[in-house]
């Protein structure tokens, strides 16, 4: 068969609908726009990355992988609302996208929309039930929705899916700790612990059960050894400085807290351990006046972080001293 002449090419292809000759290029057009948008994403370019997938889409309004290239810029944008709408779109047109149903799970999880989100891991979860993340995130939204029976099958569901991932482990610890299953939460830890030592915040965690249990010997290793690994975290030498104030050592007390307060000066709990400490110095030797004042004065700078403390109200009521409280002085008086 001979080849068409070029003349008689283009006859036919003017001839064509208009359907039926810009569809396909404005296909093609869309995809290009779309490649474009994903080396602008990667690049970090977002904004011109947005506007390659917004030309997609309206170039071709039914592809997929544009809202989602949208949703993702949204997203690193911040805008979480624009890029859970984005997420929500790329999934209505392609269901079967574990993606995009993570992404948008994920997204709502951002926003504190409990229950879209647990809709949307649980679409993902059907779409890869070996997917760990997926069913811990799962976990997560149940737990902090106050579905604990719910987050307690999904953490043990991830940790069958992955039994050498800690998170699932520390997860089912938080779970029982906020049970008052202090046993239960230990050995989570514990288990966490054995596949990754080094997690400084999951050791401040088992330290925090063992106290529950008036452990304070064991929290206090769990404490050192979280130190050790991170020096400045903050927590943890609050509560070293509440473990040595239980065991009496108030002196080691105070310093830990002290270093608490230097390494994160608006935490309301180191101020009032300062205080109850410094309290407790007084009670062993009244004369010395100075440490009661201290003592309320930190327990007035704690409630300036966090006003609703109101044992730590009565606490000042109780110890101030008359002076400490003079009259008010009203602007404008004489």
């Amino acid at each position: 068969m001979s080849a068409l002449p070029i003349t008689a090419f283009l006859v036919v292809l003017v001839g064509c609908t208009p359907g039926a000759t810009l569809r396909p290029f404005a296909g093609l057009r869309a995809d290009a726009s779309v490649q474009r948008g994903q080396h602008l994403l990667e690049a970090e370019e977002l904004d011109e990355a947005l506007a390659e997938f917004e030309n997609a889409v309206e170039l071709h309004p039914k592809l997929a992988v544009a809202y989602s290239g949208m949703g993702w810029v949204h997203k690193l944008k911040g805008n979480y609302e624009a890029a859970a709408q984005a997420f929500a779109e790329a999934l209505k047109l392609d269901p079967g996208s574990f993606d995009d149903a993570f992404a948008l799970a994920k997204t709502y999880h951002q926003l504190a929309r409990f229950l879209d989100a647990v809709r949307a891991y649980a679409h993902a979860c059907d779409l890869d039930p070996a997917s760990f993340e997926a069913r811990l995130n799962l976990g997560v939204c149940y737990h902090q929705a106050g579905e604990l029976q719910e987050a307690i099958d999904c953490y043990t569901q991830a940790i069958a899916i992955d039994p050498g991932a800690p998170a699932g482990h520390t997860n089912l610890g938080a779970l029982y700790e906020a049970q008052g299953k202090y046993y239960r939460a230990i050995h989570a830890y514990n288990e966490s612990l054995e596949r990754d030592p080094k997690q400084p915040m999951v050791l401040v965690n088992l330290a925090t059960a063992l106290m529950k249990q008036g452990r304070f010997r064991g929290a206090q290793k769990a404490l050192e050894r979280s130190i050790e690994l991170d020096p400045e975290l903050a927590v943890a030498y609050w509560r070293l400085g509440y473990c040595f104030f239980r065991q009496r050592e108030y002196a080691e007390a105070l310093k830990r807290y002290e270093w608490a307060a230097t390494l994160d000066p608006r935490m309301p709990e180191t101020q009032a351990g300062l205080g109850v400490v410094r309290m407790a110095m007084y009670l062993q030797n009244p004369r010395d006046v100075k440490l009661r004042s201290q003592a309320v004065e930190h327990w007035h700078r704690s409630l300036e972080l966090k006003p609703d403390q109101p044992k730590l109200r009565l606490l000042v009521k109780k110890y101030r001293l008359p002076q400490d409280s003079p009259d008010t002085v009203l602007l404008g008086t004489p």
